[in-house]
């Protein structure tokens, strides 16, 4: 059901979707908490133990939501409807105790709803297949370029509301909090939720700690930005931060990855390789730079948060070198 502050609320249909243009977006999902592990590690934070794969990237199929939309009378590219509504919130067939035993839901502004260009999907296929349960079959929302939580899985209905969602991943969790705020002095209603996702990479190839063979180590991972924003620069270092080498990076094979390019996907994650000589124990670095220069931090203190969100800061990998060949 499509409902809320519209000319002409509508009761839809999965066929009613089918119908519309069906468009494919490649992007990538990331938890807010993805590496928060690491951050825990700094001080202890509250939420699940993500190591550096609470991320995902597919290739979405379903209609556009300002499609959708227009069949309730609202144009693309609208801000506010007639009737005062400024914000999309999805809700999910999901219920959920933070919610009282109510469903999970989700808003994000109407301004992005509306906007083509965003390529917010109602998705019912993910990487040319039907969605299966755990992706939030039969319908779900993708919203591209914005923390995870966002994308709402299991749709059930559709409000067009006046203010932001009121529901509590929104208002209550998600909240990007300075290191000196803690859960004695924690005041909710002065931030506001977080959406787009900071610039990211995390190396892959090796975990923590590795154990290795001098010589020649292949150092490969994925770099990703919120809002569209492509990859400008992946730098790795072998030495712990003193000296960079600059990575590879692709997205298709055979394609040559331009950061904000025709061929690029806005909404991809970006794959690095690079291939170094490490003859002794070390810690490997990688840090990522964004098509705005946005920089990942250095030091995890400096992000740190109650909620262990958004751990963006450089990615370290500690190796050994041996010469054993157990």
């Amino acid at each position: 059901m499509v409902s809320g502050l519209v000319e002409k609320p509508k009761q839809l249909f999965m066929k009613d979707i089918r119908m519309l243009p069906k468009y494919n977006v490649t992007a990538t999902l990331q938890c807010a908490g993805n590496r928060r592990t690491a951050m825990s590690k700094t001080r202890t934070v509250k939420g699940v133990g993500w190591d550096v794969s609470a991320i995902g990237n597919a290739v979405w199929g379903g209609a556009k939501l300002s499609d959708v939309l227009e069949l309730v009378g609202i144009p693309k590219l609208t801000s506010n409807t007639q009737f005062g509504g400024k914000h999309v919130e999805f809700v999910s067939v999901d219920k959920c105790k933070e919610e009282k035993g109510g469903p999970y839901k989700a808003s994000i502004p109407l301004s992005q709803a509306t906007n083509p260009e965003a390529d917010v999907l109602l998705a019912y296929e993910m990487n040319g297949e039907t969605l299966n349960r755990d992706h939030g079959y039969p319908l779900r929302v993708v919203v591209p370029g914005v923390i995870g939580a966002r994308s709402v899985k299991w749709l059930e209905d559709i409000n067009i509301i006046e203010e932001e969602c009121q529901g509590f991943f929104m208002q209550k969790d998600y909240k990007m909090f300075p290191p000196s705020v803690d859960w004695d002095n924690i005041n909710w209603s002065t931030r506001r939720p977080q959406m787009d996702f900071p610039v990211q990479c995390a190396i892959c190839s090796l975990e923590d700690v590795s154990t290795i063979k001098p010589g020649k180590v292949k150092i490969s991972g994925y770099a990703a930005s919120g809002g569209g924003r492509g990859i400008e620069r992946v730098d790795v270092s072998v030495d712990g931060g003193k000296t960079w080498i600059e990575a590879s990076r692709c997205q298709k094979s055979g394609v040559q990855y331009i950061a904000d390019g025709f061929n690029s996907d806005k909404w991809a994650w970006v794959l690095f390789e690079v291939t170094a000589d490490i003859r002794q124990s070390t810690e490997i670095v990688a840090k990522a730079i964004d098509s705005a220069a946005n920089i990942q931090p250095e030091k995890v203190e400096d992000i740190w948060n109650l909620r262990g969100i958004l751990n963006t800061s450089w990615h370290r990998v500690k190796v050994q070198a041996s010469h054993s060949n157990l």
